[in-house]
């Protein structure tokens, strides 16, 4: 038998910390309180929320974590972001919460256990725990500080493993779905932090227009767009809602491109979908596919008032009591008859549109719209009847999104119109009498798309 081969050793980069500096870094430290009256996001409606899910399951006891930290690589993690059915039962949506708990005890007392701030003793886990030290990754608030801020008894992460047993949101299916379903519609104060997002999304999307000639020049322009939005979302708000798109040429036609490793290409389009995620965690979710030339050529104007016509009956069956799926309905009925008036549908349009065919959706795989909020696609654990079979109801917030996605290798396609994908998304809030579009900021026909780019292309920069 050979011997064992000795273990190599390792160690952190870090320098060990003298007995001598050790007693020194606990000395002469100022008190710096936060200001006493500051308040989470939404503070007067989290109590209410919680009352509700309360409701939903009396006399038992909730816990909703704010989710841990993942590793990126080695050492590094991912920045951390609360699950959204966190923040929205606390408010609380910094990267200072990983671990944390919101407790429901079943007499309805809500309890945040976390993690709360090192004391400056000789401990010095401020200063030499790299994970969650302030020195490494900023202030945390003491339990009575946190307490001031959420308007909730806290109490220490430590103490929650003796805690009797409860439903947990992140195992426990029926308190996931409760929570889901308790998001369907938005308040007044949501909706305001969502036309927020929308704002800024808008701003982001003015950004990129201005920045085609410096992308147009780069050989991975998509980058290029891709970081200048992003750009846009981390100085307004807390980043972007998912990931970039940034599709030039036949990318779009990959519902979900997020390599955004291509060159741009005057001759062809772009698709952009884009969100700004604000400071309390809403997105918008909005697409716009533009020429990059400024100007679209006969064929891609085509297929643009195509999708922009299936986009304008999406929207039109949008109203109070109408099932969710109606509307997509619409889309996918006004996409079809255009196909088929193409010649690429080879069958009756009403056959396509069937249950037993849906032939059409060769050119168009995906659904038209979500719901929208602190998730892109927010509500998505809610039942079927609740939300995918249910009816639409004043102040939900959703997605109007149809697209066609004609494939470059598509041979049952005339080759002018391979490699084209065109997608045109919206966000909307549905009032007493209809939707109100919140994203009107941003053109949606052919004409006023090119006419917005020209007047940002030859206007002054801005900041």
């Amino acid at each position: 038998m050979t011997a064992r081969a000795a273990q190599p050793h390792t160690g952190s980069h870090d320098l060990p910390v003298s007995n001598a500096l050790a007693r020194f870094m606990t000395d002469r430290w100022a008190a710096t309180p936060p200001p006493a009256d500051s308040r989470v996001p939404g503070f007067e409606q989290l109590a209410r929320r919680r009352d509700r899910l309360a409701a939903r399951f009396p006399g038992e006891r909730l816990l909703v974590p704010a989710g841990e930290l993942t590793v990126r690589s080695h050492d590094c993690d991912h920045r951390f972001r609360p699950h959204s059915a966190y923040a929205w039962l606390t408010g609380l949506t910094g990267e200072d919460q990983p671990g944390h708990v919101l407790v429901l005890e079943p007499d309805g007392e809500a309890v945040l256990y976390l993690r709360p701030r090192s004391p400056r003793d000789e401990g010095g886990a401020f200063y030499r725990d790299r994970k969650y030290g302030e020195f490494w990754v900023g202030r945390r608030p003491d339990l009575a500080e946190a307490a001031r801020t959420t308007g909730l008894r806290c109490a220490d992460l430590d103490a929650l493993p003796h805690l009797p047993a409860g439903r947990n949101a992140a195992h426990d299916t029926e308190l996931a779905t409760a929570l889901s379903e308790l998001r369907l519609i938005k308040d007044d104060w949501e909706v305001d932090r969502l036309q927020e997002a929308v704002d800024h999304t808008v701003t982001g999307f003015e950004d990129v227009v201005r920045s085609l000639p410096a992308a147009l020049r780069h050989p991975r322009g998509e980058r290029w767009i891709e970081g200048v939005f992003n750009l846009r979302a981390r100085a307004e708000g807390n980043g972007t809602g998912y990931e970039t798109i940034a599709a030039a040429g036949a990318h779009a036609c990959v519902l979900h491109w997020i390599r955004n490793d291509g060159p741009l290409d005057p001759d062809q389009l772009l698709l952009l979908d884009a969100g700004v995620e604000t400071d309390a965690l809403y997105t918008a979710d909005i697409t716009r596919t533009l020429p990059l030339s400024g100007r679209f050529s006969p064929v891609q104007r085509r297929v643009y008032d195509l999708v922009l016509a299936a986009q304008n009956a999406g929207i039109a069956a949008l109203k109070p009591g109408a099932c969710f799926r109606d509307f997509h309905q619409a889309c996918m009925s006004v996409l079809a008859e255009g196909l088929a008036d193409w010649g690429v549908l080879r069958v009756p349009v009403e056959e396509a549109l069937s249950a037993g065919s849906g032939l059409y959706r060769r050119y168009t795989l995906c659904s038209s719209g979500h719901m929208l909020g602190l998730d892109v696609h927010d509500c998505a654990r809610a039942r079927a009847e609740q939300y995918l079979d249910g009816v639409l109801e004043e102040g939900q917030v959703l997605t109007v999104e149809p697209g066609l996605y004609l494939q470059p290798d598509d041979e049952t396609l005339p080759r002018e119109l391979r490699g084209i994908g065109v997608r045109i998304e919206d966000d909307l809030v549905i009032t007493a009498d209809g939707a109100r579009l919140m994203s009107s900021a941003l053109p949606r026909t052919a004409d006023a798309v090119e006419e917005w780019m020209d007047g940002l292309l030859s206007g002054p920069a801005r900041d």
